[in-house]
């Protein structure tokens, strides 16, 4: 138990979280957390039901006297994105998060901390175990697969949840509410590989991209951040040209909804070009050195010598494969012509692995316009169709329609207004939230998402601001007592 954590305010959320950190809880695999919820749900005698995917809703009577007022949903995923950095030896199945705090910021030891959405979960919780918040109905909807999938939204059934407005507690910017976010779509390319034999005379080297901060692949897509994808085929493009390099592995990138931080690729070179092959990559080093000196300055290249690999990728499944990489968009499409500062339509390069005899290229298309979404994707499809890749996209998930005149916003308004005397921001968001999902099953559903103050999210870098924390906390309760 961290003790130094369980001294913050709001005292109950961060105890939950500090629980939350306990818990391994991968996407896809919930089913600890999810028997942890059941068994709060039991130990505080609230009726609790867990859907065919694994979703829980826990219901909470009102508090006397609140009987008739609208019913509420809490609601936030229990899944968190599990990204380490390199060196740091973590099994995201078994270990626990390692949470500290850092000058106002709550941090985790080489790892995502999982404040997305660890907690928006723990206020709700804080809340179920509560017995002195003044609320009417309440019900705790905690989904789960929300990072790779939203399986966990899309499987939810009509009339599972008797609750009238939603605050979903899933967003990353204290002070802002959103009303509306952008539908996805993931589309992956297979590369089979073609073989040939190592050349004699070669030397193996190691070539890595490190140090880039990543990000979330929506909300942080218009930062002009580094993609170790991209800058790792740019310098094996170039040195294929220049230096006769030949590929045995690459591989970049991990998750889909995360911009890559990191990549490596076992290469041969001919004898005859180490020189200048090594004076090229430390020459790219400062290069990208001062063109990431903003976004990305701690990024780097590393190179050392390697066991010689056995058999290389063939020269034909190179340059097809670095070719497409080269030219396979990434960063923003378009911003909106409705929302003054809003990514309208994007692609993300997520990731570049190999799976025996095949090459995995994942991408991600986020759009606020369902038809932008689809020429994303077509966009993105044509450049693998160029070299003959098995080309599939996922069923994705839809956007969420703002609306302005939601009822439940004018309370959230009004409720921060009174707590902070100063006016909240109301926007749209660049990521995929579960609420387009849920209003698809609840259309009446009156619905906003807001959240304390989260930074480097899907990264190790992610943080959480610690004094964000009470004033959502504060809003929240606010919210429930004046509610009508």
């Amino acid at each position: 138990m961290n003790n130094e954590i369980l001294k913050l305010q709001p005292e109950r959320v961060f105890y939950f979280f500090n629980e939350i950190c306990k818990i391994p809880r991968p996407s896809g695999k919930e089913d600890k957390v999810v028997a942890w919820l059941l068994n709060l749900a039991k130990e505080w005698k609230l009726e609790a039901k867990r859907d065919e995917r694994g979703n829980v809703l826990i219901a909470k009577p009102a508090t006397h006297g609140k009987e008739n007022v609208t019913p509420v949903i809490l609601q936030g995923h229990v899944d968190m994105v599990c990204e380490k950095n390199s060196d740091k030896v973590f099994d995201f199945e078994k270990d626990s998060i390692e949470p500290y705090i850092d000058n106002g910021w709550l941090k985790a030891k080489g790892t995502t901390l999982g404040a997305d959405d660890g907690i928006g979960v723990a206020m709700a919780l804080a809340i179920l175990e509560s017995k002195e918040i003044e609320h009417g109905p309440i019900e705790a909807l905690f989904t789960v697969d929300e990072e790779v999938g939203m399986s966990g939204a899309f499987a939810l059934q009509p009339n599972w949840m008797n609750g009238k407005m939603l605050l979903n507690l899933d967003s990353e910017d204290e002070g802002e509410f959103f009303i509306g976010c952008a539908g996805g779509k993931d589309t992956t390319a297979v590369v089979d590989v073609e073989y040939e034999d190592v050349a004699p005379d070669s030397l193996a080297y190691k070539v890595c991209v490190k140090g880039l901060k990543g990000g979330h692949s929506g909300d942080d897509i218009n930062k002009g951040l580094g993609n170790a994808v991209k800058i790792l085929t740019r310098l094996l493009w170039n040195a294929y040209q220049e230096y006769d390099t030949r590929i045995a592995d690459m591989n970049a990138g991990n998750l889909r909804n995360a911009i890559a931080r990191e990549g490596m690729a076992i290469v041969t070179i001919p004898k005859t070009e180490k020189a200048g092959f090594e004076e090229y990559l430390t020459k790219m080093d400062h290069v990208l050195k001062n063109e990431f000196q903003v976004t990305d300055p701690e990024v780097k290249v590393t190179f050392e010598p390697t066991d010689m690999p056995k058999k290389l990728w063939s020269e034909f499944t190179e340059i097809d494969v670095l070719n497409s990489l080269y030219v396979c968009p990434h960063g923003v499409f378009a911003m909106s012509q409705t929302i003054p500062g809003l990514v309208e339509t994007s692609s993300n390069l997520a990731s570049v692995k190999m799976d025996g005899d095949k090459i995995i290229i994942t991408t991600s298309q986020r759009s606020s316009l369902e038809s932008k979404k689809q020429a994303a994707v077509d966009r993105v499809s044509a450049t693998f169709y160029m070299i003959g890749a098995d080309v599939t996209s996922g069923d994705g998930y839809p956007g969420w329609e703002p609306n302005p005149n939601s009822q439940v916003l004018k309370d959230m308004v009004a409720a921060y207004k009174k707590l902070f005397h100063k006016e909240p921001k109301v926007k749209a968001i660049h990521a995929g939230l579960e609420c387009g999902l849920i209003s698809q099953k609840y259309p009446d559903m009156d619905m906003v998402s807001y959240g304390p103050t989260l930074r480097g999210v899907h990264s190790p870098d992610e943080k959480l601001e610690i004094e964000t924390v009470k004033m959502c906390w504060d809003l929240t309760i606010e919210f429930l007592k004046t509610v009508k």
